[in-house]
């Protein structure tokens, strides 16, 4: 992480704030004129087979209208006609930034597919502010209309070695919250084609949110008094994000907020937290949320000790991280 915010460092430092409508920086700028410049996430890798892991990656446009694309991952492991699971994953970036082409997703998900031995379909869904809220969601949507398809014949790699039975979603912050609301809507399609047979969800770090301050929120989030009137980062990304928002208990953050939390496709939920991560909270309170709302499956929470957002994928050396992928593989195996 260090070395990702030095480089930031260097692309703004000529930056002059007169020039600028709205700055979020490290993550992105935007200029009077318009222009949006991010500053995270913008390197792209290409798909390819993985030197470590032996697991290849192809790309395939899913929408020509939007340009929306999938990319996908297979192991060397899988065999001909050997049906393993599938992970649909979500990346994260506050809905603004990173991309499911990024090296930080490409190595990610190489490791997880190789040590889960699962095919793993990554979307990358258009982003905020040129594409604002509903558009990511919407997006999403389609590339599981996709799988949906896919697993029908359209694609190989899913029809023959996708057992359609063990479907799963996960996604990390702004990719949870996602993850969530696709699940919400596996569970109400009555499309004619059939249900995506989903088994479980994996949220990972969260990006979920309320207008009142729960838990260590208040030390973690705006922690001087003369700042507890001002709107936080986190709320100011979700307004970039979704312009017509109706505030942060909007149920599309507040899931404390939305009358369908039950409504939940699937038989299990694992909900990642980290101690030091301002949206620690919300990932318990979502935890607790669902339990109490009568949603007939299994949830739990896994809380790493000393650490921030998504450090995971910062540090994917670190034993926390080599924990966090080995809990995250167990529920995928044991699910």
């Amino acid at each position: 992480m260090e070395e990702v915010m030095k480089k930031v460092m260097i692309a703004t430092a000529n930056i002059n704030k007169q020039d600028l409508l709205l700055d979020f920086r490290p993550a992105l700028v935007i200029y009077k004129d318009g222009k949006v410049e991010r500053f995270l996430g913008t390197e792209v890798i290409p798909p390819s087979i993985d030197s470590l892991t032996g697991v290849e990656s192809k790309d395939v446009v899913i929408s020509t209208e939007t340009g929306v694309s999938v990319r996908l991952y297979k192991p060397q492991s899988v065999t001909s006609n050997e049906k393993v699971p599938l992970l649909v994953y979500f990346h994260g970036g506050a809905f603004v930034v990173e991309s499911a082409t990024s090296p930080l997703y490409q190595g990610y998900l190489n490791v997880l597919s190789s040590k889960t031995k699962i095919i793993v379909v990554s979307v990358d869904y258009r982003r905020a502010p040129e594409y604002p809220l509903p558009a990511a969601y919407d997006d999403s949507w389609a590339a599981l209309d996709w799988v949906r398809s896919g697993l029908a014949g359209a694609e190989p790699w899913l029809s023959e070695h996708v057992d359609p039975a063990r479907v799963f979603l996960a996604g990390d912050s702004a990719g949870a919250n996602i993850a969530y609301h696709m699940a919400k809507r596996v569970a109400r399609s009555n499309n004619p084609d059939g249900k995506i047979a989903l088994k479980g969800l994996v949220l990972v770090h969260p990006y979920f949110w309320g207008k009142d301050r729960i838990g260590s929120e208040l030390q973690k989030v705006n922690p001087t008094e003369a700042e507890q009137t001002s709107e936080s980062t986190i709320e100011k990304m979700w307004k970039l994000a979704h312009p017509e928002t109706t505030g942060f208990d909007d149920p599309w953050i507040n899931p404390g907020m939305d009358p369908e939390i039950r409504e939940l496709a699937g038989e299990k939920v694992l909900v990642f937290v980290a101690e030091q991560d301002a949206l620690r909270d919300r990932g318990v309170h979502y935890k607790e949320l669902l339990v109490k709302s009568g949603w007939k499956g299994e949830a739990q929470v896994i809380e790493t000790e000393g650490e921030s957002h998504v450090f995971h994928l910062f540090k994917p050396d670190s034993p926390k991280a080599a924990q966090l992928m080995d809990q995250f593989v167990e529920f995928i195996n044991k699910s």
